[in-house]
């Protein structure tokens, strides 16, 4: 299992962190393995958010230090029809989102897509396709220190963005790439030859 603590990331793809229109990705730095080699699944929740249409937050940050700029606990990633995703860690708190409206102008109230004390490690990664939005971030007890994660949050919304299905793999270095098919239908997280895949039709595999 390689060192992939928040020191990584200065040497890795922090500068690519930013928004990326269409059916661009957004990459804090990229993170890896696969839940069937080194660790077992978590349950397979859904994250829901208050219902859509009050966008008229400001756009949060993360409030762990970052020297430098841009941080990678902050990641964005814009839809074809002009709405937005972004997400930040709150230290000792988790992974957070919001959407953007661009008739309203505005953000939604953050919400929590997964909480944990942990540290959070490395950055986020978020991509979009035809109104699906795929996201991963990795937290660990020790990651501030340089020790690997222990947790990997897999996520995905579709539709008015309200509803997150998420999956939590446990003990390894968590998912380094997303792949989402055409018509947003399916996606895929994988590392290596390890691979979890969601489904519009069925979600995450229980």
């Amino acid at each position: 299992m390689r060192k992939a603590g928040i020191r990584a990331v200065a040497l890795g793809a922090v500068a690519v962190v930013g928004l990326v229109a269409g059916c661009g990705q957004s990459v804090g730095q990229d993170q890896g393995a696969g839940p069937g080699k080194a660790g077992g699944h978590g349950g397979v929740r859904q994250v829901e958010r208050a219902a859509a249409g009050d966008h008229g937050y400001p756009l949060q940050k993360s409030d762990i230090p970052w020297s430098g700029s841009p941080s990678p606990f902050n990641a964005q990633v814009k839809l074809a029809d002009g709405r937005r995703v972004a997400m930040h860690y709150l230290s000792k708190k988790g992974l957070f989102v919001q959407d953007y409206s661009p008739t309203a102008k505005g953000w939604s109230k953050s919400a929590v897509v997964y909480k944990t004390k942990t540290d959070a490690c490395q950055g986020i990664t978020l991509k979009a396709k035809d109104g699906t939005v795929a996201a991963f971030g990795d937290f660990g007890v020790y990651c501030a220190d340089g020790e690997p994660p222990t947790e990997s949050v897999a996520a995905v919304a579709t539709g008015p963005l309200t509803k997150w299905d998420k999956h939590l793999t446990k003990n390894f270095d968590g998912w380094e790439k997303i792949a989402v098919a055409a018509g947003g239908k399916q996606v895929t997280f994988s590392r290596g030859g390890n691979t979890l895949r969601w489904t519009k039709a069925a979600g995450f595999p229980g």
